[in-house]
């Protein structure tokens, strides 16, 4: 009887010990945490976004600027920007996770985190896999793997059925234009490249060296292509870029079809699930442009 005791009271103490939880972040070191984050802090839009994408959302006590989207992340305090962070709000935050973004945040302000102790995860997915990724890591350090896991499934699933859909379509030269002044494109291992080439597109840029290289309009021109895009509107369909540079070239085959379309800027350019809404507008488009040349 005194054995049987000691047994259950063996299993009642041990039902409550929390279990060290561990991920590995996208500069390959891993993080152990004693128990699923309750206190996270990300810092940059993208972060936020996907923290909130893997079901931490509840768990975000902080952000920094820009981090728009899901709005109730509007409402959050704000520790100051993705370049500049405030380290004394921060660290009076008392977090017990900030999420970190690879090539956003400056790596001296990042040291410094390390150096104080804090627990940083680094995260800046760069393929469609890696958007997956990234929320079943974030899910595994906030313990909301239920959320997670099928928000990683759900874009797995969308990326493939576009895959499907638009495999063997008739390839359309396409130009994406990030910016204006200066002139600016993506190559093809960029996100945005990738989705271009998920829908059928040839990116005319894609064997740039740099993920975002500066070109001339010339370049532009010599490439003549067949559609043109560019992320440049807000949620509430504004415009901060135009695109009519470009109608003054009637030869060139896109101006020619009049395949020249502005899309959603978020979306499209954040490596977050919302990619998937961006591939599905870009993968339209393209559609359109095959229709009208």
């Amino acid at each position: 009887m005194i054995v049987i005791r000691v047994f259950v009271l063996f299993l009642m103490l041990s039902s409550h010990v929390v279990a060290d939880v561990c991920a590995t972040d996208d500069n390959g070191v891993e993080l152990c945490l004693p128990g699923p984050a309750q206190r996270i802090v990300t810092l940059s839009p993208g972060a936020t976004e996907l923290a909130f994408a893997a079901g931490a959302g509840e768990q975000v006590i902080a952000v920094v600027d820009y981090s728009d989207y899901p709005p109730e992340a509007e409402m959050l305090p704000n520790v100051g920007s993705h370049t500049r962070i405030d380290l004394e709000a921060l660290v009076a935050l008392k977090p017990d996770l900030v999420v970190t973004w690879v090539s956003g945040n400056p790596v001296e302000q990042v040291t410094m985190l390390d150096q104080l102790g804090m627990a940083s995860f680094a995260i800046e997915p760069r393929t469609f896999e890696g958007v997956s990724s990234v929320l079943e890591r974030l899910a595994s350090l906030a313990g909301t793997e239920s959320e997670g896991y099928a928000e990683a499934a759900r874009f797995r699933q969308g990326i493939a059925a576009l895959a499907r859909q638009y495999r063997g379509r008739e390839p359309v030269r396409v130009f994406y234009q990030v910016w204006d002044q200066p002139l600016m494109t993506i190559n093809d291992e960029h996100l945005i490249g990738k989705v271009i080439s998920l829908c059928g597109g040839q990116n005319i840029f894609g064997e740039m060296a740099r993920l975002v290289p500066r070109i001339g309009a010339e370049d532009v021109l010599a490439g003549d292509p067949e559609a043109i895009l560019s992320g440049g509107t807000d949620e509430d369909g504004n415009s901060y870029t135009s695109l009519e540079r470009w109608r003054e070239f009637s030869a060139m085959a896109a101006v020619a079809a009049d395949n020249l379309f502005i899309i959603p800027a978020s979306p499209i350019s954040r490596p977050t699930p919302r990619l998937l809404d961006g591939a599905r507008t870009v993968c339209e488009k393209l559609d359109m442009a095959r229709a009208r040349l």
